[in-house]
């Protein structure tokens, strides 16, 4: 089904589905190996695959994917990463990104593409379909994973060294989509923030990561406190060390903590990636000593 049309039909999955004969159910059977064979062949021009996931909304994980993904870039990867906004009901890279408006992009023989950002970054987003912000996508699990396998098989992602995968919290429909379409995922990264609220339920994600078989990179402990910009001091506004408790808990790679800078969220909304912009703030810092770790353990030299 193309991808607008099916934005189209949000309602199509609660209509009483038709009987299929047998013929029918043959076709659907081939094309639906077909896009396997497309997936396949797409996800393997891309050397690393990453999920970014959360045990629980409010922990800063779509502004942490972005700076990952632009952190990467500013490491010699520029034009060479890509971010699929996998978040259906929420989706809020293109913002982040400055590609707020945009459209998938056409091309000959039934060919989409990726909006390109700056540095290069490669974004796939629910948000690129939808007719206005005001818009919902009132879906169930079907249809949302099958616009997801769509956006990764139906995409021309080209030759990527990083794909992240921006999830919405939990471990419901959309995680558990990539998790399985996705051939030889490296792994998922887990944001949570220093909150005892927080450790409490990141840990159901990395059960989730492992029941499945899902390297868990590693843990990153986002607005991990204040550093004043006068005296340099640090503010613990959320406590501290959450992450690394449950990382330690669980056998799991610490990859460190992100301190809270305004500038972030100015940064965000302006559509600008915070890393990009503040070379000097001790949360690039942060970023930049992360990517090395990832780095590390996909063995990137």
């Amino acid at each position: 089904m193309n991808l607008e049309k099916q934005v189209e039909t949000n309602d199509c999955e609660f209509k009483q589905k038709p009987t299929l004969k047998p013929n029918t159910q043959a076709a659907m059977n081939s094309a639906a190996a077909e896009q396997e064979q497309r997936l396949k062949a797409k996800m393997g021009k891309i050397k690393h695959k990453i999920a970014v996931i959360s045990g629980k909304g409010g922990v800063g994980k779509s502004t942490v994917t972005v700076n990952l993904a632009a952190t990467f870039a500013l490491q010699g990867h520029e034009d060479k990463v890509g971010v699929l906004d996998a978040d259906i009901h929420g989706p809020c890279v293109p913002k982040m990104l400055g590609l707020k408006g945009q459209k998938i992009i056409g091309g000959p023989d039934g060919l989409l593409f990726p909006v390109t950002g700056k540095r290069g970054i490669k974004v796939v987003s629910m948000d690129f379909l939808l007719p206005n912000d005001e818009a919902p996508v009132i879906w169930r699990g079907p249809l949302k994973m099958r616009i997801i396998q769509q956006f990764l098989a139906d995409i021309t992602w080209g030759d990527l060294d990083f794909l992240l995968v921006d999830l919405p919290p939990g471990t419901g429909d959309e995680p558990l989509s990539v998790m399985q379409l996705i051939p030889d995922i490296d792994g998922v990264i887990i944001v949570t923030m220093p909150s005892e609220v927080s450790q409490a339920v990141v840990k159901k994600a990395i059960t989730f990561s492992k029941q499945l078989g899902v390297p868990v990179i590693g843990i990153i402990e986002n607005m991990s406190g204040f550093v004043c910009p006068e005296c340099g001091a640090t503010i613990d506004i959320f406590k501290t060390g959450g992450g690394k408790k449950v990382a330690e808990e669980l056998s799991v790679s610490y990859l460190g903590k992100i301190p809270i800078d305004p500038a972030v969220c100015a940064n965000s909304d302006s559509g600008t990636p915070f890393v990009a912009e503040n070379q000097k703030s001790p949360t690039v810092k942060a970023f930049t000593e992360i990517v090395t770790k990832i780095k590390q353990f996909l063995k990137v030299t």
